[in-house]
């Protein structure tokens, strides 16, 4: 869904951009800081609940999951490898933010019920991801659902930002959303696969 402002954004962030590659900054060092800044924010700000706060600082650092793509472009030192790191510090990053609000219930809300919730958004959103990744590596295409990860992310956030505001019962909304379309996702991919196999006369794996 949110694909579609990714020129939106490129245009936005440019001028950064090119600050940044002046000033000798690589792709990979604004990656690796993004990721530590949302995994230190997320475990920090939201078991303790500070909820708008952890919000709006982990919304800052996940910005740099833009910046390091746009400089990798811009610079032309675009690479697998970096390919690589900036998946994989995505995928610890979303870890980080959904654990941090599991934690929050646990410990702020004490609710088992939303603990649990939480830990079903965090496991499907984490199998979404696992799913894309197995399948683009055997050479299928894998994409799109309901939703993605830049969509659970805004999800996600809002309804932190918003609970921490007082905006009642918005956070415990926010995860059963989660939880439920990213299963909805997984379920989605899994059949986009399985149709592309079908196909190929290629037993799924």
């Amino acid at each position: 869904m949110l694909e579609r402002f990714r020129g939106l954004s490129a245009a936005v962030l440019g001028p950064l951009v090119r600050l940044l590659l002046r000033l000798g900054v690589s792709p990979d060092l604004v990656t690796v800081l993004g990721t530590v800044g949302v995994v230190a924010s997320a475990l920090i700000c939201f078991p303790q609940g500070w909820l708008w706060q952890g919000a709006l600082i982990v919304t800052f650092f996940v910005l740099s999951d833009m910046l390091d793509g746009q400089m990798a472009k811009v610079s032309g030192s675009a690479s697998n490898w970096g390919a690589f790191l900036d998946s994989s510090s995505d995928r610890l990053g979303d870890a980080a933010v959904f654990g941090g609000i599991l934690l929050y219930f646990t410990y702020e809300d004490h609710s088992t019920l939303w603990t649990a919730v939480a830990l079903a958004g965090l496991v499907f959103g984490q199998w979404t991801s696992y799913v894309k990744a197995r399948a683009e590596s055997l050479g299928f295409t894998c994409s799109g659902g309901l939703a993605a990860r830049a969509d659970r992310l805004v999800i996600i956030l809002a309804g932190a930002l918003l609970a921490g505001f007082g905006v009642p019962y918005v956070l415990q909304i926010a995860v059963l959303v989660l939880a439920v379309t990213s299963m909805i996702t997984v379920l989605q991919r899994i059949a986009q696969v399985r149709r592309q196999a079908v196909v190929l006369d290629v037993r799924p794996v």
